[in-house]
């Protein structure tokens, strides 16, 4: 795999190559685009099994009670949601993302199931997070580190606002370890995912980079690997459904 970032300063925008400085302003575009029909792009592509993916990681997660914890690349809030729950009114889930639309229909959401008082909404870059050292027990990314442009300066922001003994969850699309799932899910990947973005999102490119920006991020091993890197211990992950589906974990010591 290509470095994120290469010595000419391009970085991947799905297969595509592009200056680095532009890769932000290019995935904000794809989310703004598909913000609206976000959770139903999720259900249909996934069958629902997203919905078992984000619950599992948050039953993974062990939040106890009044802690404090950042949500990164929060979206609509799924994982927000579940956190929250388990923060209690004493604790406090931070949502963040990079992208005003999503946090926005995020927040919305939320606050139509009357979930307020424990949850703080924060439009913010993951590799330069706005938070003081030391700040939570725990910090979650959730299909979202994918899109990010350099992931080890956000790999190492996240490490700062951790406070020791606090741990980190990524929950991303990774490398199936089945030879047949993997060839099942390259076909679905480019054939079916962005036709289903033409028809129903109406949005066929957003998808088809959606897929790309999958293939292009780093596979289990190498994530692990920089995770360790960025000053992480402990570092292990799971595989879920074959490997489509990767949770890592890490913790600042």
């Amino acid at each position: 795999m290509k470095p994120p970032t290469d010595k000419t300063g391009l970085t991947h925008f799905g297969f595509e190559r592009i200056p680095a400085a532009e890769k932000s302003a290019r995935v904000r575009g794809v989310f703004d685009s598909v913000a609206g029909r976000y959770d139903l792009m999720n259900d249909l592509m996934s069958l629902g099994v997203h919905r078992l993916w984000k619950r599992f990681a948050t039953e993974f997660a062990g939040v106890r009670a009044g802690q404090r914890v950042l949500d990164l690349a929060a979206g609509t809030g799924d994982l927000t949601r579940r956190l929250a729950a388990r923060a209690g009114a004493d604790g406090m889930v931070v949502s963040s993302d990079i992208n005003a639309a999503m946090l926005g229909i995020g927040r919305d959401r939320l606050l139509d199931r009357g979930l307020a008082g424990n949850i703080e909404y924060v439009q913010a870059d993951a590799e330069r997070l706005p938070f003081a050292d030391n700040s939570f027990d725990l910090a979650t990314i959730g299909f979202g580190l994918r899109n990010v442009t350099d992931k080890a300066a956000a790999l190492a922001s996240i490490h700062r606002v951790l406070r020791p003994g606090g741990r980190l969850l990524v929950l991303e699309f990774s490398r199936p370890t089945l030879a047949p799932v993997a060839r099942l899910y390259d076909g679905y990947s480019f054939k079916v995912l962005p036709l289903i973005g033409r028809l129903v999102a109406r949005d066929e490119a957003s998808y088809r980079y959606l897929a790309e920006s999958i293939r292009m991020h780093p596979p289990q091993g190498e994530l692990k690997t920089m995770m360790e890197d960025a000053g992480f211990a402990r570092c292990d992950y799971l595989n879920l459904s074959a490997g489509i589906v990767a949770l890592h974990r890490g913790y600042k010591l």
